[in-house]
């Protein structure tokens, strides 16, 4: 800071940087105020820029993990954590917009026809996840696809499926509730259950509505609870009988071969056999006739 001194005008004229000067007691200030307003006008917008965005970045990052699935309701505790219920909405597809912080989702009630793949893949805290009571009448492959480490509870009853996918729940390994649907049993079922990580307890059910054979009787029972029953035996009979008609095919292109085989052989040693035999009269012939030949 320095100091100019006093004149006759009694002025005083303080610097306080090159690009700021203030004029104290009565000097001319326009000038000085002008290049203030300037540099205050200049800073105050960019300050005002980044408290703007700063304001709205904090508003946006408060909205993605505050908000809620549109027409849903969600409440949040310190036991359940987030939680968002869409029940009875007349929903016809999954909605995309539940807040991924999401413990537990409630969608029972709608419309749904079919889960997609990767439908909850952005809910890795997902918890609980309630199906029940809907239209649904498959589950596409991976549908519940990362959702293995955090889901504990799947309840897909009092829907219409039909065939059990194991590849719908890859790598769940949640209870699940899978009564009150109209179940298919045959020996796609039979193989596809143990293929499937899910607690032992939910398999028991799916209670067989139709099956495959029907003759087998397993309508109205629960299959996992029925161990002595065989659902793949028409299929392996089907197959042992497909093994035994390449097995006669096999065995008659075998036999036909031979035959085929001897028979040639036996005209060609019918033909051999003749010309065998008439070897000893031909050397017979030239005997006589070089005997013949002798004498005269």
């Amino acid at each position: 800071m320095e100091s100019s001194g006093s004149t006759t005008t009694g002025e005083v004229d303080v610097y306080f940087s090159p690009f700021i000067q203030v004029v104290l007691l009565g000097a001319c200030p326009y000038p000085t105020m002008s290049m203030l307003a300037d540099w205050l006008l200049r800073h105050s917008v960019v300050m005002c820029l980044l408290l703007h965005s700063l304001v709205l970045m904090t508003f946006c990052f408060h909205h993605a993990a505050t908000s809620c699935s549109k027409n849903c309701y969600c409440s949040e505790s310190e036991s359940s954590g987030k939680t968002v219920r869409c029940s009875n909405l007349q929903l016809t597809e999954i909605p995309q917009d539940i807040p991924n912080d999401t413990q537990r989702v409630y969608l029972d009630f709608n419309l749904f026809t079919t889960v997609p793949t990767n439908a909850f893949s952005g809910l890795p805290h997902l918890v609980e996840l309630d199906l029940s009571h809907n239209e649904l009448s498959q589950l596409e492959p991976g549908a519940f696809r990362g959702l293995g480490s955090s889901l504990q509870f799947l309840d897909l009853s009092s829907n219409k499926l039909v065939n059990f996918n194991p590849e719908s729940f890859e790598g769940l390994r949640a209870r699940a509730n899978l009564t009150n649907n109209p179940w298919h049993c045959d020996c796609n079922l039979q193989m596809a259950m143990p293929r499937v990580d899910l607690e032992p307890a939910s398999l028991t059910g799916i209670v067989c509505q139709t099956s495959e054979p029907e003759e087998i009787g397993v309508q109205g029972l629960a299959f996992l609870l029925a161990p002595d029953i065989d659902l793949c035996v028409v299929m392996k009979r089907t197959t042992d009988v497909a093994m035994l008609v390449v097995m006669f095919g096999w065995f008659t292109m075998v036999i036909s071969y031979l035959v085929y085989y001897v028979r040639a052989n036996q005209e060609d040693a019918r033909r051999h056999l003749e010309y065998l035999k008439s070897l000893p009269s031909r050397q017979g012939k030239s005997e006589e006739s070089s005997t013949i030949s002798t004498v005269v």
